[in-house]
């Protein structure tokens, strides 16, 4: 499962980051985003959704957001 079939509020663990980019992998893991830890999908929006990592929130598209497996 990844992010854009999340449920909306609840809490998942990062399983596995399978962007096949070295540059998207640090970007993601600069915001907080690796395997094993919490997000949260805030809201689901047209293009992607929003979600809490750590203490911030970030808006994910929806390409980025089908490689955070969860």
């Amino acid at each position: 499962m990844n992010l854009n079939d999340a449920q909306e509020g609840r809490e998942y663990i990062v399983r596995e980051l399978d962007t096949g980019d070295e540059e998207v992998d640090a970007f993601l893991f600069s915001l907080g985003c690796y395997v094993g830890e919490p997000i949260t999908v805030i809201s689901h929006l047209k293009g992607g959704c929003i979600v809490s990592i750590k203490d911030g929130r970030y808006t994910i598209d929806k390409e980025l957001a089908e490689t955070i497996k969860i």
